[in-house]
């Protein structure tokens, strides 16, 4: 059963055509993973889903709701957690979640339960009263993802959850969220530029690049697609060593990308000292070779030409809002 569906679902902003027409179909209870780089439209399609930006057009529905015929009700049903930090650092952990929860109407004993539930499910019941700004970075995403499903939405949208964290605490949230995911039965709608996260987390993931959706599929089955070993090389003249592969029947396809050639083939093992005399016949010096298994890099590459490292650009973060304490 689709929990958000979307049809043509377009946003542009003068002239520039942020997301590009496209169809959508998340299922009930998975983790669906929003692949692609920086300036993607992965932060617009999520705006448009959490009824913060009309679609220029197209549609969409959450949870059964349209997004600009019934916004109140779609806001009612999800949680959002954006790339942008939200929390008062000048409030303890629990009194951020507790501001939120008030924002939601639960009542006084509702709130106080399930404060204690989800400091317990994201590991932060020791740390409740010290205030945020006493938080490390990983603390406090884990806090903002708390105060997401507080009030027990049937969709979680996270927006880079882990976008600036150290390899670690990454591999923490990652813990955190499929944790999430299976005990409280939501829904999470993840946007990410790591592969590594799409790939660990992701009941399927689709591939966007330049506002349009290029392949949507479980990991397993997107890498299926590539159907072959992959080589990488570093050589003297990749695109005469290109070339002259392109015309070889047992290569499948060559992507130049960088100072490297990835080679897709069947049983690399066999075909490296292959790919070397070839590269010795013509002259052409191989400074470095490797033979893996294709990953969602390769699929990515596949589709756009590029890896998703050469299109990343650096995000600039805001600091978060300042509000008076409250008691």
């Amino acid at each position: 059963m689709a929990i958000i569906e979307a049809r043509g679902l377009t946003k542009r902003f003068d002239g520039l055509m942020a997301v590009d027409h496209i169809d959508l179909d998340v299922e009930e209870g998975e983790i669906f993973g929003f692949l692609g780089p920086n300036g993607a439209g992965k932060t617009t399609t999520i705006k448009m889903l959490t009824t913060l930006l009309k679609p220029s057009e197209g549609e969409a529905k959450v949870c059964g709701y349209d997004v600009v015929k019934q916004p109140d009700l779609v806001r009612r049903s999800i949680g959002v957690v954006f790339q942008e930090p939200a929390l008062d650092d000048q409030l303890t952990g629990r009194e951020n979640l507790d501001f939120h929860a008030r924002l939601y109407g639960l009542n006084r004993r509702e709130r106080e339960e399930r404060i204690e539930e989800v400091l317990e499910l994201v590991g932060l019941a020791d740390r409740a009263d010290e205030l945020v700004k006493n938080y490390s970075g990983g603390m406090r995403r884990r806090l903002e993802i708390a105060r997401g499903f507080i009030h027990h939405p049937r969709i979680l949208f996270l927006d880079e959850p882990t976008l600036g964290l150290d390899v670690q605490t990454r591999r923490a949230i990652w813990n955190y969220i499929m944790k999430l995911n299976k005990k409280e039965g939501i829904t999470i709608f993840l946007t990410t530029h790591y592969l590594e996260e799409a790939d660990k987390l992701s009941d399927r993931v689709a591939i966007i690049d330049n506002g349009k959706i290029l392949a949507v599929d479980s990991p397993r089955k997107l890498k299926d697609m590539i159907g072959s070993d992959v080589i990488t090389l570093r050589c003297s003249e990749p695109n005469r060593l290109k070339n002259i592969l392109e015309s070889i029947s047992w290569v499948r396809d060559v992507k130049h990308h960088g100072e490297e050639l990835s080679i897709y083939v069947e049983i690399g093992e066999t075909k490296i000292p292959k790919i070397i005399k070839i590269a010795e016949e013509n002259g052409i010096r191989i400074s470095s070779i490797t033979l893996r298994e294709p990953t969602l890099e390769d699929v990515y590459l596949n589709f756009t030409g590029k890896t998703i490292r050469e299109e990343a650009k650096p995000t600039i973060r805001r600091p978060p809002p300042r509000f008076r304490r409250w008691r």
